[in-house]
């Protein structure tokens, strides 16, 4: 077993234990001098550690954060890959080894715009993936086709098309389960189409859209309950205008992903965002495969994208999703947002979980949820230990192989 990885789940310990020595970001409140019990796969108890069994086998958290583990709904690749390139099990099994390094443990593998056969590929994929790992895909986010051209941004303008109502109900028919979000122009998409997909269960998200405020409105009342990367690729809030962003700002119960990188949304206005969604806003990585490597470049939307200085750019300057971890989106809520950590902990685990329905299991750490930790230096952001459904997944320097003790 190679340095500073355990070894996708490989268990390296009973099947009870005790967290200890850690402060807990439950999710609801921070605690210290707890312990978190947990069982198998879920956790069974949060208790002060004096209330502890003596012959409880322990797990020593060296005093790092232990938070729930991180929730990504917009990923199109890292570690070297890229759903649309390859729609296969090794290519979300990459993601997801890649994300561990970084704290996060469920995420949306995003297909961006494509044609109806790949879509439907992810879609078998999906279906058949989660049979195996449930909690680690929670369900496929269809980032178009449904676009608008004049707010397409790196995507294939060939593929960006209008709506036909067999590929909806083959959509529709698939379900939550396997599609869980889709990204659409909600001037684009019929209300009959948004609403036939929201009354699916499917998570509608407005995306890529040049929307006037008044057809942003008109779609929420059709079943649009989320917006894609706050700011980016729809209508800005103006003054005579007040585009999809006012829109979205004018309805309290309308979630909203934003990418805190520096690069997508001026820190400013991450503030402002947060002051007026609370809980409705989370964060998103939109990552690619230069996340967790040194690549150079790569191909998104038919185009090839540069990863410079920390940002994903075409020829034309066309930002090309980006090259961010949650953690790190976390770290920059705190140190250029000013949010409390608490806070921004909760918009990578609990809103997101909330905003596409999976919180009952996932998002807390909280008797009977799913034991998936995240675990952290607070002051520098540097993950130290990962553990999914109860196991250590990753670790540095071989954390947790010699911690337990009776």
């Amino acid at each position: 077993m190679r340095a500073g990885h355990c070894g996708p789940g490989r268990a390296v310990f009973g099947p009870r234990y005790a967290l200890v020595n850690c402060i807990v970001y439950t999710g609801r409140q921070v605690l210290h001098n707890h312990a978190l019990v947990i069982s198998d796969s879920q956790i069974l108890d949060l208790v002060p550690e004096a209330q502890l069994p003596t012959d409880l086998p322990r797990l020593n958290g060296k005093g790092w954060a232990a938070a729930p583990g991180l929730i990504d709904l917009q990923l199109n690749g890292c570690g070297g890959v890229m759903f649309n390139d390859a729609i296969t099990a090794d290519t979300l099994d990459t993601m997801h080894h890649t994300n561990l390094q970084s704290g996060t443990t469920s995420f949306l593998p995003t297909l961006i715009t494509t044609t109806d056969q790949a879509m439907a590929d992810a879609m078998a994929l999906v279906a058949q993936y989660r049979q195996r790992y449930p909690h680690r895909v929670l369900g496929l986010h269809l980032e178009g086709p449904y676009l608008n051209q004049k707010r397409r941004g790196i995507h294939n303008p060939a593929y960006v098309r209008p709506a036909e109502d067999a590929m909806i109900t083959r959509i529709a028919q698939a379900g939550p389960e396997v599609v869980r979000l889709i990204t659409v122009a909600p001037e684009i998409l019929s209300s009959t189409h948004l609403r036939q997909l929201a009354q699916a269960g499917i998570v509608v998200s407005a995306g890529h859209t040049d929307a006037t405020f008044e057809e942003a409105l008109a779609g929420f009342e059709a079943g649009v309950s989320m917006v894609t990367h706050l700011f980016n690729a729809m209508t800005g809030w103006q003054g005579r205008s007040p585009g999809l962003v006012g829109a979205v700002f004018s309805q309290a119960d309308v979630y909203a992903g934003v990418i805190v990188d520096g690069h997508h949304v001026h820190y400013g206005s991450v503030s402002l965002a947060y002051r007026l969604k609370q809980d409705r806003l989370f964060l998103v990585t939109d990552a690619t495969p230069p996340v967790g490597t040194r690549l150079g470049s790569f191909v998104i939307g038919g185009q090839e994208v540069f990863y410079r200085d920390g940002k994903c750019v075409s020829a034309d300057g066309t930002l090309g999703g980006a090259a961010l971890t949650l953690l790190e989106a976390v770290g920059n809520c705190v140190r250029q947002v000013g949010l409390p950590l608490a806070e921004a902990l909760r918009m990578a685990t609990l809103y997101p979980a909330r905003a596409i329905g999976v919180d009952p299991w996932l998002g807390l750490l909280s008797p009977g949820y799913l034991a998936n930790l995240t675990l952290f230096d607070a002051d520098q952001f540097i993950l130290n230990g990962v553990i999914e459904q109860g196991r250590i997944v990753w670790s540095r320097e071989n954390w947790g192989l010699s911690q337990l003790a009776r």
